[in-house]
């Protein structure tokens, strides 16, 4: 009987109208106040961005590849650890790619290492090691250790061995006394790993893609909307509806960003990508991000770019599948999009 299940739906529906408003009074500049609204949720306050500083912390050539793990500041003080893999061959500049990762053991998961950084040589896991996948076709990839995960875990969570948990529940709360989100800070030093990215003398600027899988797909989806030199985005194993997602299923609270309803639905913050190229991929079986979500965010996605005249930019692979990475036609599709 005092169940608020009710009322929380008539709450949704509620800002669902607020937002079909906001729409219409803004016009035609609803985009532009979307995005702003979405950078001001992003937000996190720093007298100023600490200098990158890049130190080489390790180096190892493999058959197919250079494996670098690279030391870069942020912000706050933040120092991160990020692999950098580079093909072999000529030293002409390449095609980049900024590659986030979802919850795991970090960012060793999709470079093809163990969590404790021995080489992964069985069988992979539904990461799918798509950082390795995508230098093996020829672009540079950077991927940072994500803060909460890996060795950027608070000391607390690191004891005893323990290897895959993280550090987000602690870190997001902590961060809302602040009034900063977890999601914002890490956005925040995905835009330092891209400008890091670009500073490489093999990387060609002009052509920039981002790979993210899961929590790593919210990261890719928000940084490339606010950061104009990725030119195209994959989000793998993510895209739905806030509604299917995050508030019908239980997930990580990293997923989270304050006040978001009151300007957009996910898919409408996707939707901000277009025209740049974007290719959505998901599992039909995927129990986090149920298909009927992914389909309905489709649907949104192919009126957005239909209407910005790139119909053609959209991609999407709707694959057999859990909550895995699947790139069997992400990865060409990448491959396609920045020779342009």
């Amino acid at each position: 009987m005092w169940s608020p299940d009710a009322s929380m739906e008539q709450l949704y529906r509620a800002f669902e109208l607020k937002r079909e408003q906001s729409r219409t009074e803004w016009a035609e500049h609803s985009k532009a106040h979307m995005k702003k609204r979405l950078a001001d949720s992003l937000a996190v306050t720093m007298e100023e961005q600490d200098d990158l500083r890049p130190v080489l912390l390790d180096r190892v050539e493999l058959e197919d590849h250079i494996r670098e793990r690279i030391e870069i500041g942020t912000f706050w003080g933040f120092r991160v650890p990020v692999y950098v893999l580079l093909p072999k061959g000529d030293s002409h500049k390449r095609a980049a790619v900024l590659a986030l990762h979802g919850h795991g053991y970090g960012s060793r998961q999709i470079v093809g290492l163990h969590a404790d950084g021995t080489e992964n040589t069985g069988e992979w896991d539904l990461h799918g090691n798509y950082a390795l996948e995508m230098v093996r076709r020829g672009f540079v990839v950077v991927v940072p250790e994500i803060l909460g995960f890996g060795d950027r875990r608070l000391e607390v969570d690191q004891k005893d061995g323990q290897v895959g948990n993280s550090s987000c529940q602690t870190l997001a709360s902590h961060l809302m006394l602040y009034g900063v989100s977890l999601a914002g800070v890490r956005v925040q030093e995905a835009m330092r790993a891209l400008d890091y990215l670009v500073s490489r003398e093999e990387v060609d600027a002009s052509r920039i893609g981002c790979f993210g899988f899961s929590g790593g797909g919210l990261l890719a989806a928000y940084t490339a909307v606010l950061d104009e030199r990725i030119q195209a985005t994959v989000l793998c194993a993510f895209t739905n509806t806030f509604k299917r997602s995050i508030m019908g299923v239980r997930h990580c609270i990293d997923n989270y960003l304050p006040g978001a309803l009151d300007f957009a639905e996910l898919p409408e913050l996707i939707g901000l990508l277009a025209p740049r190229p974007l290719f959505i991929a998901s599992g039909r079986q995927d129990p986090i991000f149920p298909v009927d979500g992914v389909e309905t965010a489709v649907s949104y996605l192919e009126r957005e770019y239909a209407l910005a005249g790139a119909p053609d930019q959209l991609g999407v692979h709707l694959y057999e599948g859990v909550h895995e990475v699947n790139g069997s036609q992400a990865y060409p599709w990448l491959v396609e999009v920045l020779k342009r």
